[in-house]
């Protein structure tokens, strides 16, 4: 284990963790801040590169899921590590196809901590909170 944590890898592990911290302070608002107002809301439907190519359309996805991954890795790193974990990880699954995540996504974002930080960082740059509404 000891020839694994040379120096070198210990301080690549510190300047890729702060590099992320920083990086996650700079993306995650900039990303909610762009999200319209009713992203979370179930009775708009989310259309997605719905009229480009379909071989164009399908390359799109696997990259939004590919990040989506990336993405909801890293926030489960950023719950022990420095960063925005659970704004990370939401964002993440958001990009990931797969069913039932609205019903996930409604229960981070239903959070009342959670959608309060969100709507307060929409507010400070001049954007609507966001509204979540369940299918009824």
């Amino acid at each position: 284990m000891e020839a694994l944590l040379t120096t070198q890898v210990l301080s690549a592990l510190v300047i890729v963790s702060i590099a992320g911290f920083v990086g996650s302070l700079i993306a995650i608002p900039l990303i909610l801040v762009r999200l319209p107002p009713h992203y979370f809301d179930e009775r708009h439907p989310r259309t997605w590169m719905e009229n480009h190519h379909p071989a164009l359309r399908m390359i799109g996805h696997i990259l939004k899921n590919v990040i989506g991954v990336v993405l909801l890795i890293a926030g489960l790193a950023m719950l022990v590590l420095p960063g925005q974990g659970i704004l990370t990880m939401l964002i993440g699954i958001s990009l990931i196809d797969f069913p039932g995540k609205r019903q996930l996504e409604r229960k981070l974002i239903g959070q009342p901590a959670v959608l309060h930080t969100i709507n307060k960082v929409r507010e400070k740059f001049g954007r609507p909170p966001l509204t979540v509404a369940h299918d009824s």
